[in-house]
Parts: structure tokens; C-alpha cells; sequence
């Protein structure tokens, strides 16, 4: 399936202006899509991100992306939601796939995690749609993280807006973004084990 047609299509269908539920890891990931989906949505951005490593980057990231959305300017409004720092509630999930590899099932545990609190504050706020700003990475499967979107919305009933944020240079679209706004580019996803593997 093409994502990114995907998402085309349901934009084009939207009767009058709607709420997105948007998950943002961080702000370089967040550029291009605030500027793509703030054409057509009124954002609340969620930083759930338990997986970050220390309080001081997951502080870091929230500024930045706190920062990028106060200075950039966007046709509907754009707002930041931070639910905290929670690094238990990733450590928990990922018991016994420490030694996986990136990629693998620890990331795959890491998405739902968080994709299922997005949906669920979706739910329970009203929103139209939830999605998530990971599938703009290339380093990230868009097809499993589709795939759980759409699981969530089956189990709970929030609307998952399908994306492949990478195409048509959207991953290249906010490298552009990240250097015109001086945004703090990360080396690392976030946890522990993605900052051993930069490291090797």
C-alpha cells in the first residue's frame, strides 16, 4: 500500500477544517509535517516519548519543538502537549528485548507503546484523527507503523490517519526546515540502545 497516496486521498475528502492528534517524537521530524498537515488540520502536537534516554534530552527535544512551533508560522493553529517524563512506562515494555537490534522488536514494542497512548488521548479529547511523525524518518518501517495505527483504531475506535511522511522529499523537506529554524539535529532515536549503536 502507498501511504503517502493514501493520506492524499483522505485530505482531499475532508469536510471543512478537523482536529489532528499529532505524535512528534521531535522537532526536526515535526517540520515538514506541521507545515504539510497544518494546511488542512488544527494540531495539538503530543510529546509522549518515554523511550528518550535522560530527562535532560527528553527536555531538550520538547523545547526545540516547543520553540519551532512558536516561530513558525502556519495557516491553523499548532499547540504542544507534553504528557512528561515516563521513562518506566518504556523500560517495562521492552523487558527481554534489550539485545534486539534496531529495527527490531524492541522499536516494534516502542511504537505501539506510544501510538496507543496517542490513540487513546485522541479518544478521549475528541479528536478527528491521531497520527505520528515516525514514518518521516528512513530508518523507520511506515508499513509497521501503519499497520499498528490501524490496529488501534480497530481495538478503540479513534480515527489513525495513514502517512509515509518520507515521500515526495519530505524527510528531505525537513533536513531544509531543521537548518533554516538552527533545530537541534539528535544523532540517536532516543533510547539507550539506538545511542550504543550510534556510538559503535
Amino acid at each position: 500500500m502507498n501511504y503517502s497516496i493514501v493520506l492524499e486521498d483522505t485530505l482531499k475528502k475532508l469536510d471543512g477544517k478537523k482536529k489532528l492528534l499529532l505524535h512528534a517524537c521531535c522537532a526536526p521530524c515535526s517540520s515538514y509535517v506541521i507545515e504539510y498537515l497544518s494546511n488542512y488540520f488544527d494540531i495539538t502536537i503530543l510529546y509522549y516519548n518515554p523511550n528518550i534516554d535522560t530527562k535532560e534530552e527528553f527536555l531538550k527535544r520538547l523545547n526545540e519543538l516547543k520553540r519551532f512551533v512558536k516561530e513558525f508560522k502556519t495557516k491553523n493553529k499548532v499547540q504542544v502537549v507534553s504528557l512528561g517524563y515516563n521513562q518506566e512506562d518504556y523500560l517495562e515494555i521492552v523487558k527481554g528485548l534489550e539485545s534486539e537490534p534496531e529495527g527490531g522488536k524492541r522499536c516494534i514494542e516502542c511504537f505501539k507503546l506510544r501510538l496507543k497512548k496517542a490513540c487513546l488521548y485522541a479518544k478521549e479529547h475528541n479528536f478527528d484523527y491521531f497520527t505520528t511523525t515516525l514514518t518521516i524518518s528512513p530508518l523507520k518501517n511506515s508499513k509497521i507503523i501503519n499497520e499498528i495505527g490501524h490496529d488501534l483504531e480497530e481495538e478503540f475506535g479513534a480515527k489513525y490517519l495513514y502517512s509515509d511522511f518520507k515521500k515526495k522529499e519530505g524527510y528531505k523537506r525537513s533536513i531544509i526546515l531543521s537548518h533554516e529554524y538552527n533545530l537541534y539535529r539528535q544523532d540517536y532515536c532516543g533510547c539507550r540502545y539506538s545511542k550504543k549503536v550510534v556510538k559503535k
